[in-house]
């Protein structure tokens, strides 16, 4: 059972995203808040696997929650979608560096929203191939200059150039078919590039990616 945590400050938006949730039969919401710092005691109380979580609310946000989870052990393996209006902003991308698996919009189809929660439960990563180039064209070449990262001169040639492909969009198995390798072994580099980066998920391994100049063109 995928046990899902509401973080909004919108009741209407909570009830319909637990409506949602509540009539599948391998999840359920087991609680709600309407701003972060609430979501920190649900989120010690009930111990999720995943957070919907909106970006803007009063008093403590999305994004200094989101920092909270990065920095306590016992919180960092919980699973966040930001659930958000627009489809792509600096609030959104700061969300994906601090964490955040991926996002969906609030209009989104019943149907993505719980496949969205399964993909997150399982570990992968919420963004799509033209969300990732949207992501690298709109801010890796617009507003963010190549950064040093922590981490970064660990990284095998290997793991460097597996990273630059995660930051293309391309699935696992797309980038063993690229690189002649197998599944298994892109997800021990790419396991070994999170580690080394301390890069909460792979939406987050994208952003560094990004940030460092690590970006092919497939």
């Amino acid at each position: 059972m995928i046990r899902v945590l509401l973080v909004d400050d919108h009741q209407l938006v909570r009830m319909g995203l637990r409506t949602l949730i509540d009539r599948e039969s391998d999840m359920r919401v087991v609680a709600e808040a309407d701003n972060g710092r609430q979501a920190l005691t649900r989120l010690r109380s009930s111990r999720p696997d995943v957070m919907l979580l909106d970006i803007r609310m009063p008093g403590m946000d999305g994004l200094h929650l989101l920092r909270h989870l990065a920095a306590d052990p016992e919180l960092r393996e919980v699973r966040v979608i930001v659930v958000t209006t627009f489809e792509i902003d600096r609030y959104v991308f700061d969300a994906l560096r601090t964490g955040a698996s991926g996002f969906i919009l609030k209009d989104t189809a019943p149907t993505e929203l719980v496949h969205a929660v399964r993909v997150v439960a399982a570990g992968e990563a919420l963004l799509s191939p033209s969300v990732t180039r949207l992501l690298v064209t709109t801010f890796a070449e617009r507003w963010i200059a190549p950064a040093t990262i922590d981490g970064l001169d660990t990284l095998t040639d290997r793991e460097r150039e597996i990273a630059a492909w995660v930051a293309t969009g391309k699935s696992n198995n797309e980038i063993a078919d690229a690189l002649f390798l197998s599944p298994a072994t892109v997800r021990t580099h790419i396991a070994r590039a999170m580690a080394k980066l301390d890069a909460r998920s792979r939406a987050q391994l994208v952003v560094l990616a990004v940030r460092a100049g690590l970006t092919i063109t497939p």
